[in-house]
């Protein structure tokens, strides 16, 4: 049995410290902050529930499944209303549904004939010289066409990453899709192939889930079982190596510190705050400033509560997404409302609107009364709202998604350049796998 220190309580170091616990390891978590579950926070207001980091879990994977029912969250999912199922982007200051199936897509004016003529031609073009170093942009427009990386990858990515298209490498942003046209050269055709795999690694049918008391529950349930080996409100101030073995000196909220000795540690802090860690006869240290390097944005999450008679448009969908050749302030906004029950309360709505980002990160910076006038605007006028809200309330992130950039990469290379130098030391975030819950879920 090893000793194992996880620095962080976010959801990836709840995730790996109970497949330790399962494998019968002593696993410590370290947490400064009061609650579990990083970025992953809901927050109840006058019969709102709000949740401050993702809002859903997307659950496509066995391996998903599985952690969760070893955690008891899978019998506890709620499903997202079937009408999530449709998406919506803007085109022309209109709020305009995406295509959900052959039919829909030749009707839809998501995209011009043109358009639809040039996605089509997909199967017979080939793949990158560079691929390696393609960035999303450069991939979806050699693949698919401007028009659906204007109004297709452009909002998509503002909704996941808050960045745009041509700062992201698709390798690090979308790893399958990056094999699918090593393997298949075409992305559509390969989809196709892969679903018939016998070692499929996925669920024959995804479920989008969150929870009665919003996401927050997914970290309090996988804290369950290792409550007696929690520590909030205590920070690492320092990890050092001595022979085989790794001291870490920590401190309470009383300020008194406390050396312990580990086996092994693993840090999952976000990358810039790996800095704040004084790291003691470590190899090769200068790894550490590729690591803490990682590129984030600021992002203001704006949650807006209105009466339902004062907004025209049905909200019959998961969201809409804003485009960026659309010249709007706002990202892209949820109807969480109708996403999930007892968002609101009876007769009134819930809208978590997203500004900021790589698009426009002044904006997330402003104050809360002037992000608060940009985004009723703007949302008076798509969804036809008439009356004041009832809820007013924001959430800024100044360091928000790390980004799936060529950073990225370096990045993946530091830490394994440490935990080769210095066993039993390793890092894990969703800086390093993916900002997915999924991917978080199982970040090795």
């Amino acid at each position: 049995m090893k000793k194992i220190c996880i620095i962080g309580g976010g959801i990836s170091g709840l995730s790996i410290a109970l497949k330790n616990h399962i494998a019968g390891n002593k696993v410590s978590i370290f947490e400064s902050s009061k609650r579990l579950g990083g970025v992953v926070q809901s927050v109840r207001k006058n019969g709102f529930l709000m949740d401050y980091g993702p809002n859903t879990l997307n659950i496509r994977t066995k391996k998903t499944k599985g952690l969760l029912k070893e955690c008891s969250a899978w019998e506890d999912c709620i499903d997202a209303n079937p009408q999530a199922n449709k998406r919506m982007i803007i085109r022309k200051k209109k709020i305009v549904d995406l295509p959900h199936s052959a039919g829909s897509f030749l009707n839809s004016p998501f995209l011009s004939l043109k358009g639809k003529l040039r996605l089509l031609l997909e199967p017979f073009i080939g793949r990158s010289k560079s691929p390696e170093s393609e960035s999303v942009a450069a991939f979806i427009k050699r693949r698919f066409g401007i028009e659906v990386l204007n109004y297709g990858a452009n909002p998509f990515l503002a909704g996941i990453y808050a960045a745009k298209p041509g700062s992201l490498n698709l390798s690090q942003a979308f790893p399958k899709i990056y094999e699918l046209e090593k393997k298949y050269r075409s992305i559509l055709l390969g989809l196709k192939k892969s679903k018939k795999q016998a070692d499929n690694p996925n669920l024959p049918k995804t479920r989008l889930v969150s929870f009665s008391n919003g996401m927050q529950e997914l970290a309090t349930k996988l804290g369950s079982r290792l409550t007696d080996n929690i520590f909030l409100e205590c920070s690492v101030k320092k990890v050092t190596k001595r022979s085989n073995k790794w001291l870490v000196t920590t401190s309470n909220k009383n300020l008194e510190l406390t050396v312990h000795e580990f086996d092994q540690v693993i840090s999952t802090v976000p990358s810039h705050k790996i800095k704040s860690i004084e790291w003691e006869n470590i190899e090769d240290k200068k790894q550490l400033d590729i690591l803490s390097s990682s590129t984030h944005h600021p992002l203001a999450l704006v949650f807006l509560g209105y009466k339902r008679k004062d907004v025209t448009h049905p909200l019959d969908g998961f969201g809409f997404l804003v485009p960026e050749v659309e010249n709007m302030k706002i990202l892209g906004t949820l109807f969480s409302s109708t996403l999930f029950p007892n968002r609101a309360p009876e007769d009134q709505v819930l809208l978590t609107t997203f500004v900021g980002g790589e698009r426009d990160p002044e904006l997330a910076k402003q104050t809360n009364d002037q992000i608060l006038s940009t985004a009723k605007k703007e949302l008076a006028n798509l969804l036809g709202i008439t009356g004041e809200p009832t809820l007013q309330e924001i959430k800024k992130w100044p360091k928000a998604i790390p980004l799936p950039d060529n950073k990225m990469i370096l990045s993946k290379k530091a830490a394994e350049q440490i935990s080769s130098q210095n066993p039993g030391l390793s890092f894990s975030g969703s800086y390093l796998s993916g900002v997915s819950l999924p991917n978080c879920l199982d970040p090795f």
